[in-house]
């Protein structure tokens, strides 16, 4: 019973078959001999390879025994010869390393050709060894794709179940657990950009985010919600400017970028102001790209944020109020003069200086410029939600809150 070009299967393949355990643990100790970092390994795993060493050799007599030792075969390995071990063995040990475990196994077979092989086979099945070296590599190759796509294919649902959890507002602890899953390491500051995603498969739309992310040196968790991609960064000292830098892997529209952070425990707020201001972008067709969704506070108070009503009213419309009533006079006054100066000063009956002098004053105080016609605007819409929802003023000696563009949303 032999194959053309083959070995003699009757005599070598029992031979092997009766070797196979001591070939196995020949193999092993070589490996603890010659590899540092195999003796580093826990003895789990140690006891995993030797299981895999074991299926190699079962899968060389089951390969030689269906023709593989042939010159001209085309017979591959099983890749069963690895499901003996769990997946977690590709994550603790690299391909690389796996390349290095086969070829200590393959020195191994080779010394021991001589007493394997049938009389007079000893040529042909060293080659038919290496030929199987050849297909073992490929199959272990194989194996790891398996492997990553997996892994990958988890990520990606564990990414896009984190980003629910943000936009749902979940609790920290399970925030905190799917991004340990991730190995996210919660470097600050975190911040939340939104955009319209480019379309097409959701997992290259996120490889070239995150091929982005990992050129600027940022962590990076995303997830693609209908129309909308999501994007959470980690670690960028100005998530603006980094936001900037991923514009590419974002789809035509606005982006927009939550405020920064601390940790990812309270990144829902930034992702709520991201959204809100997503939402509401289209009315500022204009708007930088990528824009704070500090910037679009008016836009999302008119289109029924009440997070953006509440910090219009606390802090541009409150501090005003606190101040004294001339500022809020004089607002009135400014802009029903259509922003001249001199028109505000007859109606208030004072020097033009004086206005100017105020007008300072509401910058200093709100951190908006009624001079300039996108502050002036935020101010109006300030004024106008304010009043609509009144705040209990504060007595003079009362600290005053931060301003719009200091805290910003």
């Amino acid at each position: 019973m032999s194959e053309p070009g083959g070995i003699e299967l009757s005599a070598t393949l029992r031979r092997i078959e009766r070797a196979a355990g001591a070939l196995a643990t020949a193999s092993v100790a070589r490996m603890d001999e010659t590899l540092p970092w195999f003796r580093a390994l826990p003895a789990d795993q140690r006891s995993w390879v030797m299981l895999v060493a074991q299926a190699g050799a079962r899968s060389l007599v089951q390969w030689l025994r269906e023709g593989g030792g042939s010159a001209d075969s085309t017979q591959e390995v099983s890749d069963e010869v690895f499901a003996t071990a769990p997946q977690a063995l590709a994550r603790s040990i690299s391909l690389q390393q796996t390349v290095a475990l086969v070829k200590v196994t393959i020195e191994v077979v080779e010394e021991q050709v001589g007493t394997l092989a049938a009389e007079g086979e000893e040529q042909r099945l060293r080659e038919a060894v290496l030929r199987f070296s050849r297909e073992i590599a490929f199959s272990a190759a194989r194996a790891y794709a398996r492997a990553a796509e997996s892994r990958g294919s988890w990520d990606a649902r564990l990414q896009a179940l984190l980003v629910d959890a943000l936009l749902r507002g979940d609790s920290p602890d399970v925030l905190a657990s799917r991004a340990a899953a991730l190995g996210w390491s919660d470097a600050p500051p975190v911040a939340v950009a939104v955009g319209r995603s480019p379309g097409g498969e959701v997992a290259a739309v996120l490889h070239t985010a995150y091929r982005l992310a990992r050129r600027i040196g940022v962590e990076m968790i995303g997830g693609v919600h209908g129309d909308r991609l999501v994007i959470v960064l980690g670690g960028a000292a100005d998530p603006l400017g980094a936001a900037g830098k991923l514009l590419p892997a974002f789809g035509d529209g606005p982006v927009v970028v939550g405020p920064a952070v601390p940790s990812l425990d309270e990144a829902t707020d930034s992702a709520r102001a991201a959204l809100a201001g997503f939402r509401a972008a289209p009315a500022w067709p204009t708007a930088p790209r990528p824009v704070p969704a500090a910037d679009l506070l008016p836009e999302r108070a008119l289109a029924g944020d009440a997070e953006a009503r509440r910090r219009l009213r606390h802090d541009v419309y409150a501090p005003l109020a606190r101040a004294s009533g001339e500022l809020l006079e004089t607002m009135d006054a400014f802009f029903a003069a259509g922003g001249t100066l001199e028109s505000a000063a007859r109606a208030l009956f004072v020097h033009p200086n004086t206005v100017r002098y105020r007008l300072r004053r509401i910058a200093e105080v709100t951190g908006f410029s009624p001079l300039l016609p996108r502050d002036a605007f935020a101010l109006q819409v300030a004024l106008t939600v304010g009043r609509l929802d009144p705040v209990v003023p504060l007595t003079a000696n009362q600290p005053l809150s931060g301003t719009g563009r200091q805290k910003t949303a």
